[in-house]
């Protein structure tokens, strides 16, 4: 398996991970609607809703991580990291990894396993009503965890390739910028042809 197949590999597995998890917008979404109609106008709330909606928000919260990291969505302060050279860039990053990265999630990876472990052996419920188990919720954090660190070290080994290269390998975009924009020119009645396919043909020069 050559590097740029490792690299992809890893993107694939983050970007399948993330979009799972968005269907907890959907989920979140339903949950919150029933639940207003039950409220106000059935006058029958439900007493563990509030606890369920926070635990399938921390869920999509924390499994998203990875995709971002994959996609690199993460916030960042490039106003001097923009203009440098891509190998000044990857071994800016390569030390912040190793400095700041890689023992925050190898720490929260560590810690969020023990803080299972014990939630299971106590078979940790919520306080409310209707208790609901939380040990399952709390698994999501090592879990995370070990995908984040997993994509980590992808991005890791695209610093080293492009120290060496000179370049950033490709990634394995989500949404290319050219394709959201064909999509948002294809039903245009205000946009000629010429006009669409200039601006098609520029989106294809940004900045991923």
């Amino acid at each position: 398996m050559n590097v740029t197949k490792l690299l992809h590999t890893a993107d694939t597995i983050s970007t399948w991970i993330g979009k799972a998890a968005a269907w907890l917008i959907v989920a979140l979404m339903l949950v919150v609607c029933i639940e207003v109609f039950k409220r106000y106008l059935l006058n029958a709330p439900t007493a563990w809703i509030f606890d369920v909606n926070n635990m399938m928000y921390g869920t999509l919260f924390m499994m998203a991580g990875a995709y971002t990291l994959a996609q690199d969505g993460h916030v960042r302060g490039d106003f001097l990291y923009g203009n440098m050279p891509p190998r000044r860039q990857a071994g800016l990053d390569l030390v912040l990894y190793f400095v700041f990265f890689m023992p925050g999630i190898l720490a929260l990876t560590w810690a969020g396993w023990t803080y299972f472990q014990d939630s299971l052996a106590m078979h940790e419920q919520t306080f409310n009503a209707t208790p609901l188990p939380v040990y399952p919720f709390k698994f999501i954090i090592p879990l995370a965890g070990a995908v984040v660190l997993m994509q980590g070290v992808a991005e890791i080994i695209r610093c080293v390739v492009c120290l060496k290269t000179g370049e950033w390998p490709a990634r394995l975009k989500d949404a290319e910028e050219a394709d959201v924009v064909a999509q948002q020119l294809a039903g245009s009645e205000y946009v000629d042809e010429e006009s669409r396919a200039l601006a098609i043909e520029k989106s294809k020069g940004m900045k991923g």
